[in-house]
């Protein structure tokens, strides 16, 4: 009898630390962890314009209060309405591509309500001579 009154205390304390570690706030989640776009050559550079999803995967309204970009980036246009719990938002970014060799790395940050507050997605890759 003491031993089946042991596991229900178990049961119900591992119970109670599950529930408070589930987040209940907004949670900004990237469709795709980061852009890659492998090896470009410089006689075939591709327009550089990218729609980068991401979903609200949290409990409450995401709201992205900046998005900015480095390097360049230009930051066309982001949701400046609450994204509601399980809906998707897309953050609009174009850059240039340098016509010479090197790797590509750029930024896209937001900063928003969610835990954690700033989520960074990055494009990343090579322009190379044939």
């Amino acid at each position: 009898m003491k031993n089946i009154v042991i596991l229900f205390l178990v049961m119900f304390v591992g119970a109670g630390i599950a529930a408070s570690q589930e987040k209940k706030g907004p949670q900004l989640k990237w469709d795709i962890e980061r852009y890659d776009y492998g090896t470009l050559y410089l006689d075939d550079l591709p327009e550089t314009k990218l729609d980068i999803k991401f979903t609200n995967e949290g409990k409450e309204p995401l709201i992205l209060s900046n998005v900015r970009a480095c390097c360049g980036t230009r930051v066309h246009s982001w949701p400046r309405q609450p994204i509601m719990p399980g809906e998707q938002g897309i953050v609009s970014i174009e850059f240039r591509l340098a016509p010479r060799a090197h790797r590509i790395s750029r930024t896209v940050t937001v900063t928003s309500n969610a835990d954690p507050n700033t989520s960074i997605f990055r494009i990343v890759g090579e322009v190379a001579e044939r």
